[in-house]
């Protein structure tokens, strides 16, 4: 069938799936996204991703003209017709054209939806071996009580301006404190470390978009009879650690091995950090919504 990118009920190619430059999303970030992997043919914790699509579109109160079922056809469609089995999807809803005012009941056409299917390698082969280089970003992760992260939005620069500092720094990737500095995040993962062998993630209050894949880690945890905990983490538990890793849709799950010049543990993925990977490896093949 060849490329093809749904958008606004009609798939096309690439080159033709063109968005207006009154589009709010691409005035002011005005919308909401999903990254979601397709993995043999499976399309991987498609539901749980449609409910955060639908949560985030509602906390900024944008009605996305597509029942959650109808929107699952259209993704797993967008698959099919690119031919994949396994990908990456990324899905957008902005809140359509409206005019240069910031006033959004300005839009004059229905939110804008767009998926495409493609693929997305976040980092070398070689860092899943020996791990990431982080580095503890200057840049504060946004406010909850200003914009919350839990809203997967357009408006991502927040994250850009930390991943600036990570490219500038020659690093693999940066953390993200919050306003208290505490740990919330990496700049598009989330983060575990392992101490005593128990493991430990910032909470959503941190400041923290609740990833899929975070979601999947504490129930293979749990699966593995692994203690996990919940609580706030400083910069100087990553440092001393025994292990430490990121989770995400694109990055899946990524040991790290240093953190501003220090040795993460023995500067090698840990065990509990090896199992994890495996295992989930082991269910994104048997896990997901068929595309036929």
């Amino acid at each position: 069938m060849g490329e093809s990118v749904y958008i606004n009920g009609q798939f096309v190619p690439p080159s033709e799936a063109k968005v207006s430059v009154l589009d709010r999303g691409y005035l002011y970030g005005d919308g909401v996204f999903e990254g979601i992997r397709a993995y043999n043919g499976r399309i991987f914790r498609l539901d749980q991703h449609l409910e955060r699509l639908y949560r985030s579109a509602k906390a900024i109160v944008l009605d996305i003209p597509l029942t959650p079922e109808e929107f699952k056809d259209v993704i797993i469609e967008t698959v099919r017709r690119n031919e994949l089995r396994d990908c990456y999807i990324r899905v957008v809803v902005s809140r359509g054209e409206g005019d240069l005012g910031l006033n959004p009941m300005s839009c004059h056409t229905p939110p804008t939806i767009v998926v495409i299917a493609s693929s997305i390698a976040l980092y070398p082969e070689e860092v899943y071996e020996q791990g990431l280089d982080l580095i503890t970003c200057t840049t504060r992760r946004n406010l909850p009580t200003a914009l919350n992260p839990e809203i997967k939005s357009l408006n991502y620069l927040n994250n850009i301006l930390a991943s600036i500092e990570v490219v500038r720094a020659g690093a693999h990737e940066g953390l993200m404190l919050n306003h208290l500095g505490f740990v919330a995040e990496a700049t598009a993962d989330n983060l575990f470390i392992v101490r005593d062998g128990l493991l430990k993630t910032p909470p959503s209050h941190t400041g923290i978009l609740e990833g899929i894949t975070r979601q999947v880690v504490v129930e293979l945890a749990e699966a593995m009879e692994l203690p996990l905990r919940e609580e706030q983490l400083t910069v100087y538990e990553v440092y001393t650690a025994d292990e430490c890793f990121l989770t995400g849709t694109a990055a899946e799950i990524v040991p790290a091995a240093r953190c501003d010049g220090r040795i993460i543990g023995d500067g090698k993925p840990g065990p509990i950090t090896k199992r994890l990977m495996a295992s989930f490896k082991e269910v994104t093949v048997t896990e997901g919504v068929s595309v036929g």
